[in-house]
């Protein structure tokens, strides 16, 4: 079992710990590339909801955005890049060791269980 720190809550990539922008993370993480019209679908969010995440993401060097043509139709393509791909690793990660962490080990004051 691993030992609880409440620091480590601050390790959390606050750029990916946004629910839009983790939700965004979580299907490009899964999919070589995805259109701008399956992560708006999936996500349920506004085209300029999710307009705006996504170029926060690729300011970050997150996400690659890439503007091409599907016959005479615009097609905007989002990828993960390398480095993007490898911050969402160690995002996993270290929610994966807070849920852990905390298994056995919350302080009773923290829990969220009813007291008997």
């Amino acid at each position: 079992m691993k030992k609880l720190d409440m620091q480590q809550l601050n390790t959390l990539d606050r750029l990916i710990h946004e629910p839009a922008r983790l939700m965004i993370m979580t299907l490009l993480y899964t999919v070589e590339e995805a259109d701008f019209l399956f992560l708006q679908r999936t996500t349920g969010l506004s085209k300029g909801n999710l307009s705006v995440h996504l170029s926060k993401l690729e300011q970050a060097g997150y996400v690659q955005i890439k503007k091409t043509y599907r016959g005479k139709l615009p097609l905007t393509l989002c990828a993960l890049t390398d480095s993007g791909r490898e911050a969402f690793q160690r995002y996993r990660q270290n929610i994966l060791h807070l849920v852990t962490a905390t298994d056995d080990d919350v302080p009773p004051a923290l829990s969220l269980a009813p007291a008997e």
